[in-house]
C-alpha cells in the first residue's frame, strides 16, 4: 500500500464452508498452503461495511465509508496464520481504481447497500458490476443470536478470526502481504438468510456440500500496514 491506513469494520457476517484442502490448493498461489481446522480447509465470505478509510494520522471525519463483500481463505506460510483474497467487492469506483492501481488489490466494483432490515439484522445485497469481470451477486439478511463472546476462548472461532496478515495475488502475477493490527474480535453466535450468492461459483468452487458456520461482529477498529511484496 502507498501509506498505512486506518478505518473500522462493522456489521461483519462471517461465512464459512469446509472443503477438501485439495480442492482449496489448487486454487492458491504456489508459495501458499491451505491452512486447516478439522481436517478441512475453509471457504469464507464476509460481508460488512468499512468506515472512516484513511491514511494513518488522520482524524476520522476524513475518512469515507465503503461497503465492501470479500471471497477468502485461511492460509500459512512460513508458520504464519493468515487469510487470502480472492475478491474484494467494493461499492465506489473511485475507491476500487485507487485500490487496484496503488495498493494492488483485487477489487472489483460492484453496487453493495447494506442497511437494517428492521428487525434487529442487518440486509445486505451486492452486484458485481466491474467490467470484464465474472458477474457474481449476493442477497442475505443476517443477525447475530446468543451472547457475545471473545473469539479467543473458541478454538474454531479463533482459527475463523484471529488472523493479523493477508495475501492477495496481484495483476502482475506477484504475492502481495499486509499485517493489520487490532484487538481481539468479540463474535456473537449467527443466522442467515442468505437468498443469492454466486461469488463461489464465479471463483471456481463448487457450491459446499455442508451448511456454513455463521458468526457475527458489530466490528473493531484497524490499522493496516503498507503492502510488501513477498
Amino acid at each position: 500500500m502507498v501509506l498505512p491506513l486506518e478505518m473500522g469494520w462493522r456489521h461483519l457476517l462471517f461465512e464459512n464452508w469446509p472443503v477438501d484442502p485439495d480442492v482449496m490448493d489448487a486454487h492458491l498461489p504456489e508459495r501458499l498452503e491451505p491452512d486447516t481446522y478439522d481436517g478441512s480447509a475453509w471457504l469464507s465470505v464476509v460481508p460488512f461495511t468499512n468506515v472512516a478509510v484513511r491514511p494513518k494520522g488522520m482524524p476520522e471525519g476524513a475518512g469515507i465509508r465503503l461497503p465492501e463483500l470479500n471471497v477468502r481463505t485461511y492460509v500459512t506460510r512460513d508458520g504464519v496464520p493468515s487469510v487470502y483474497f480472492f475478491s474484494l467487492d467494493a461499492q465506489g469506483v473511485a475507491s476500487v481504481v485507487g485500490a487496484r492501481v496503488f495498493h494492488r488489490l483485487p477489487y472489483y466494483y460492484a453496487r453493495i447497500s447494506l442497511d437494517s432490515d428492521g428487525a434487529g439484522g442487518v440486509r445486505f445485497r451486492s452486484r458485481r458490476l466491474h467490467p470484464g469481470s465474472r458477474p457474481a451477486r449476493y442477497e442475505a439478511t443476517y443477525r447475530p443470536t446468543g451472547d457475545a463472546f471473545d473469539a479467543p476462548d473458541d478454538p474454531h472461532a479463533e482459527f475463523l478470526v484471529e488472523r493479523y496478515r493477508f495475501y492477495t495475488e496481484a495483476q502482475d502475477g506477484s504475492i502481495r502481504y499486509t499485517d493489520v493490527d487490532h484487538d481481539p474480535w468479540t463474535l456473537y453466535p449467527a443466522e442467515a438468510d442468505v437468498t443469492t450468492n454466486t461469488l463461489l461459483q464465479s471463483h471456481g468452487f463448487a457450491t459446499p456440500d455442508a451448511d456454513p458456520v455463521y458468526h457475527y461482529s458489530p466490528g473493531l477498529d484497524v490499522v493496516t500496514s503498507r503492502s510488501k511484496r513477498l
